[in-house]
């Protein structure tokens, strides 16, 4: 019991800081009937995207103890399953009668428990982030928990070859796309046996609800900054804004108190994304093209004519107010 409140305790219930729109209020209703109803879920989208959050909120949502793993190219089945770890040693010694000496050694195999098999065991919620990080072979242990409801368990001493699962275990998996770097191709029969829901970018109420949340800036200044992160992205084909990139320049703005006309926060703007453009597209772009795009759609974004009629000017607002 001590182990299971210590693996789930790293992880802080973020249900109470969770931004929830319109639109992501959807998305957890179809994603919490396909769980309850016994269902693996699975995350499929982009790197920044929300993702590891959305399923660590869900996993809260069923009010169960959370199991977490991270996939990783260096995982294998004793990691998540576990597996025999040495041997243990009891000597007893028996001296009752004098002039009687008696001894007896006993040397049992250890085993380690792993995560899956306590999750399965316990009825936990597993969260696996990232699981085509592991290699596929890893995986394959998890297509009869999913399908017959069983664990194997290799390696074990007699009489505990396998581990029925629970009836409230479920799970929770997210990734990113194959093209990703150190992502490996997942087996179709474990695909098979999940329910995927992929995730793009955000609408644009719930990035700036995100942004703002996690940045500490007020909606109408994080309006700004996603604004011009989704124009700047816009204007490279093959380059998409990421969530990630919005909260880390809202962050600086309210860090350093830009002003979002000054040249510096051009310059904070080009740090955080210029180089996520040259990696997407293959080729490098040249400073002097990123500054002149970058300029030109703060500038536009600042314009009365890039604003609704409702929407304040933003030209010379900084952290905390207006410059005067």
């Amino acid at each position: 019991m001590n182990q299971r409140i210590l693996l789930t305790s790293q992880f802080p219930d973020i249900s109470g800081d969770f931004v929830i729109t319109e639109h992501l209020q959807k998305l957890i209703d179809r994603a919490l009937s396909y769980l309850k109803a016994g269902f693996p879920v699975h995350f499929q989208g982009p790197s920044g995207t929300g993702k590891t959050a959305l399923a660590f909120y869900l996993a809260r949502r069923l009010d169960r103890p959370v199991m977490p793993i991270h996939g990783d190219s260096e995982l294998d089945s004793g990691d998540i399953v576990g597996g025999p770890s040495g041997y243990s040693h009891t000597l007893y010694i028996d001296n009752f009668v004098h002039s009687v000496l008696k001894r007896k050694e006993e040397w049992e195999r250890q085993w380690i428990v792993g995560r899956l098999t306590m999750a399965c065991r316990e009825g936990m919620t597993l969260v696996y982030d990232e699981f085509t990080r592991s290699h596929p072979e890893v995986n394959n242990v998890l297509l009869s928990v999913l399908e017959e409801g069983v664990l194997q368990l290799p390696g074990v001493k007699a009489g505990e070859k396998y581990v029925r699962v629970h009836p409230g275990f479920r799970a929770i998996f997210t990734s990113n796309p194959e093209e990703y770097a150190g992502v490996y191709k997942s087996q179709d029969a474990l695909r098979d046996r999940m329910i995927t829901i992929e995730l793009g970018q955000m609408d644009l109420e719930t990035e700036i609800r995100i942004t703002a949340r996690r940045s500490g800036l007020a909606e109408d200044q994080a309006t700004v900054v996603v604004n011009v992160v989704r124009n700047f992205a816009g204007a490279f084909p093959g380059f998409t804004s990421t969530q990630r990139r919005s909260i880390m320049i809202a962050k600086l703005v309210r860090e350093q108190a830009l002003s979002f006309d000054s040249p510096l926060f051009q310059e904070v703007c080009l740090d955080v994304l210029g180089s996520e453009v040259t990696r997407k597209n293959g080729n490098p772009v040249p400073r002097e093209v990123l500054e002149k795009k970058m300029a030109a759609v703060i500038a536009g974004v600042l314009s009365p004519e890039g604003r609704q009629e409702d929407e304040p000017s933003y030209r010379g607002f900084r952290f905390g107010g207006f410059i005067k």
